[in-house]
């Protein structure tokens, strides 16, 4: 089973604009000629990376829910021009919705083993899954998702 990491997403409100984010950035690489590459840059390097590898995601917490995740490709450690030990998370820039639940606020990334992570939303029954993001978020605080 593959292990997967769980990452606040700071500044993004839902999950569209997360994607937003993502093609803005894709845009101006393609503008100026580079080959974009969807990374995610963090202080600490995750140290079961190999787990993480065979087949993780990152999960992006959104406004207190887990939200949507995006496969890790590549894991990059590296030096700062500070000095300051980084690491790249190299992530498919595909961005899947999931069915999501309640998070608290933390600090970093966490570890978030395959049997704690929430599945895709493809995968809900009933329609919900072309619910608006705002909608499944409200019913599930009410338990009714």
């Amino acid at each position: 089973m593959p292990l997967h990491l769980l990452k606040l997403c700071v500044g993004a409100t839902s999950i569209d604009d997360l994607a937003s984010w993502v093609a803005a950035r894709r845009a101006r690489a393609e503008a100026l000629g580079e080959t974009f590459e969807q990374k995610h840059t963090t202080r600490m390097l995750p140290k079961r990376a190999a787990e993480l590898l065979a087949g993780g995601s990152l999960y992006w917490v959104i406004k207190g829910h887990i939200a949507a995740r995006q496969a890790l490709l590549d894991i990059r450690p590296f030096t700062g021009d500070d000095g300051i030990s980084r690491c790249d998370l190299v992530l498919d820039q595909t961005i899947v919705a999931v069915a999501g639940r309640d998070c608290r606020p933390f600090q970093g990334w966490r570890y978030l083993a395959a049997a704690d992570a929430p599945g895709d939303i493809e995968h809900l029954t009933g329609g919900a899954a072309a619910l608006p993001e705002d909608m499944r978020r409200e019913l599930r605080s009410l338990g009714l998702l």
